[in-house]
């Protein structure tokens, strides 16, 4: 093996005045210690585009090698995430095999020698998921580490309940979640004996993720990192077995009459899904079959994400033809769950006649969330524990307030966190937590992360015991509507292609913030990155108006967008009739459509 000394400029930044040759320097020397022979001639291909000189050069070959050399893939607290190629700015597997080495050595520093780390490792069905899976255990193993490797590319829920049931010190799942077909990533977790307080378990947070990432920037080159032949273990399916009994926990098994359309999107959810739903008791399931086992080109959605527009038309469609009671939508890597449910209230006959025309409507997450902290606070009664403190609900400081005032009422404490169920599992005496994002940890004890696969059986639960009652999911959210005000909220995002506009934009709303939302003045705005009611610093803003209006506007964590979350509160009578909630619904959606052209003015989208 060879060594790279601390000045290889393979492991600089190309500075964006750099002359071609030092860009091709670089080049050249990732190419010698790569470790994949695909994605070296994948390289030098695209240097050979850009220098040939027999007329055929390329100038974009050169862009695309300037991109690719303009700096590592940062390691954070989402780990590593980006598109698949060849090169330090992207996901291949010498960038892998480097974050496996950092990450074996803060195990090995944080742990010492008297007893190996324990690692278990998951991956999704998602291009090179395998190879990346392998290339973590073979380093992991060369280092030290004992290593289980699970048996078949599984939602990541799988893989944090294996984290906590095996009493592993880290975990590590090769997936890119809902991310496009081009993209992969690396989410690490810490436990065993990492992590011992209420986020063993639990994704990672500052500051392990810098200690991670300084260990990753020391590795070297892919070609220094040891990696073993063999020595890991690949554990059966006792682990999904066990996973699904803990779902099988959450509910009496009971037969119950619901028909239900699934969908898993082309990822790894599908079948654990029908089988966590037949354990709970239900037997009338339709999966789109169109999309139920894992396909890496994800080849019927243009996004993998229930949360995009025309992602669950087939489900909706299949569901409006099958005369269903509910779909549930899963992401590839099945740790989201979305709902769709029948509303005739918002049927129209205007324009093309299709399953959502006659009412067929995706709930946003927040209302999802709302019913889920409902049967929560409803589960875990009493609301305080036998040590005496109070059990605890959580959502996400972009997640809808509702939460807080569900928990209030049921008499259980409640806790506002930061983006991301790193933040959200962490939150001491948790029973339920939730984000707007399709995001849902129903179960903390057994997965300290999001689970669709779990919150799925509990909207089917509550959805079945309903429509026993003659009554359905949208009355429910009436209830809810009556007894904690009416809290209807929306997203506005812009994708950009320039990441250097996300900073802009923000500035530009920093500088420059709207007096108004809807009409009603502006009372506050806060800069995050400042910290708000006790929460760490994060790059964002929040606007609140008078009227109770609120908007937190703040760069995606996994995406190149500026997403803005909405939140208009109308106030309903205790006694309102369905017809008077309707009209509330309404007359708050039309309030948001003005508060998101408030936006979009304000962020000059």
């Amino acid at each position: 093996m060879t060594s790279l000394d601390t000045d290889d400029p393979a492991y600089e930044p190309t500075a964006a005045g750099a002359d071609l040759s030092s860009l091709l320097d670089r080049v050249e020397t990732w190419i010698r210690h790569d470790v994949d022979e695909d994605d070296k001639a994948e390289l030098t291909d695209l240097v050979d585009l850009a220098t040939a000189d027999d007329g055929t050069r390329f100038p974009a070959a050169v862009v695309e090698l300037r991109d690719r050399f303009a700096g590592t893939l940062q390691f954070g607290t989402a780990g590593l995430r980006g598109a698949m190629a060849a090169g330090p700015n992207r996901m291949n597997r010498a960038v892998v095999i480097g974050a496996a080495a950092g990450l074996g050595a803060y195990l090995r520093d944080a742990l010492g020698p008297a007893r190996p780390p324990t690692v278990v490792v998951g991956f999704d069905a998602r291009y090179r998921s395998a190879d990346f899976a392998r290339d973590t255990a073979a380093v992991l193993t060369a280092a030290g580490a004992e290593v289980s490797l699970l048996p078949a590319p599984l939602p990541t829920p799988v893989l944090a309940f294996a984290v906590r049931h095996l009493g592993a010190d880290a975990g590590v799942m090769v997936t890119a979640s809902h991310n496009p077909a081009r993209d992969n990533g690396y989410k690490v977790y810490l436990g065993g004996r990492v992590v011992t307080d209420s986020g063993q378990g639990a994704q990672i947070v500052p500051p392990y993720d810098a200690l991670i990432a300084e260990r990753i920037a020391a590795a070297g080159p892919a070609s220094a990192v040891p990696r073993a032949e063999s020595g890991w273990a690949v554990l059966g399916r006792e682990v999904l077995d066990a996973y699904l009994a803990s779902v099988r926990g959450l509910t009496d098994g009971v037969p119950r009459r619901l028909k239900i359309v699934t969908t898993s999107l082309h990822g790894v959810g599908g079948r654990v899904l029908a089988r966590a739903l037949a354990d709970a008791g239900f037997t009338d399931v339709l999966p789109v079959e169109e999309q139920l086992d894992p396909d890496p080109r994800f080849p019927t959605v243009a996004f993998p994400n229930p949360e995009e527009r025309g992602a669950t038309d087939m489900a909706i469609a299949l569901a409006s033809e099958a005369h269903a009671d509910i779909v549930i939508a899963n992401d590839p890597d099945a740790d989201r769950c979305a709902v769709a449910v029948y509303d005739p209230t918002v049927g129209t006959y205007q324009g093309a006649e299709t399953a959502r025309s006659h009412g067929w409507r995706l709930l946003h997450g927040d209302e999802v969330g709302a019913l889920l902290g409902v049967e929560a606070a409803t589960r875990h009664r009493p609301a305080t524990g036998g040590d005496g403190r109070p059990r605890m609900l959580a959502s996400s400081i972009v997640s809808s307030r509702v939460l807080a005032k569900i928990a209030s009422a049921h008499g259980f404490g409640h806790a506002t966190t930061l983006t991301g169920f790193k933040w959200i599992s962490r939150v001491p005496n948790l029973v339920y937590g939730y984000e707007e994002a399709l995001g849902y940890c129903v179960d903390p004890a057994h997965v300290r992360d999001k689970d669709g696969i779990s919150a799925a059986v509990l909207v089917a639960r509550l959805a079945a015991r309903l429509k026993a009652e003659g009554r359905t999911l949208g009355d429910a959210l009436d209830d809810i509507a009556r007894a904690h005000g009416l809290h209807v909220t929306d997203q506005l995002s812009a994708r950009f292609d320039d990441l250097e506009r996300i900073g802009e934009t923000l500035a530009r709303l920093r500088a420059h913030p709207p007096r108004t939302l809807a009409g009603a003045g502006v009372a506050r705005f806060r800069d995050l990155s400042a910290g708000v009611d006790g929460l760490p610093p994060t790059d964002g803003v929040l606007i609140l108006a008078g009227d109770g209006t609120r908007v937190i506007v703040r760069p995606s964590g996994t995406e190149p967008k500026v997403k803005c979350y909405l939140e208009v509160v109308e106030t309903v009578p205790h006694d309102a009739t369905s017809y008077q909630v309707g009209r509330a619904r309404i007359a708050a959606h039309a309030k948001l459509d003005r508060v998101k052209a408030d936006m979009r003015r304000a962020l000059g989208l």
